[in-house]
């Protein structure tokens, strides 16, 4: 008797815990949501932009490398581009990943 009223004890109380276990998953489920839209989300718009500013670009481009070099680009390679950099028109080498910023002659002109 005891057993029996036990057990229906916890199957009650399991049944009332299932309704407010999906209450407590609400803002957990908001939380990420709101992570997705302020971080996720730009991140991804930031890197597809980057990635089509890296495919689109040209000789003639001047562009900014992460480590600060300026020049412009002579040459393109598949994963590296040819800089030339003043004052004494150094030729270097440099992976396409390396390119931050790119200012194309017909926009520096404006």
């Amino acid at each position: 008797m005891i057993a029996s009223n036990f057990i229906l004890f916890l199957l009650q109380a399991t049944g009332q815990q299932g309704g407010g276990g999906m209450l407590l998953w609400l803002p957990l489920i908001f939380i990420f949501g709101i992570f997705y839209f302020l971080l996720i989300l730009p991140q991804q718009r930031r890197q597809k932009r980057w990635q089509q500013m890296v495919n689109d670009l040209k000789t003639g481009d001047r562009v900014v490398t992460g480590g600060g070099i300026r020049g412009t680009i002579i040459a393109i390679k598949d994963d590296a581009v040819h800089l030339r950099v003043p004052p004494d028109n150094l030729r270097l080498e440099v992976a396409k990943s390396s390119v931050v910023s790119v200012a194309r002659d017909d926009e520096s002109v404006k």
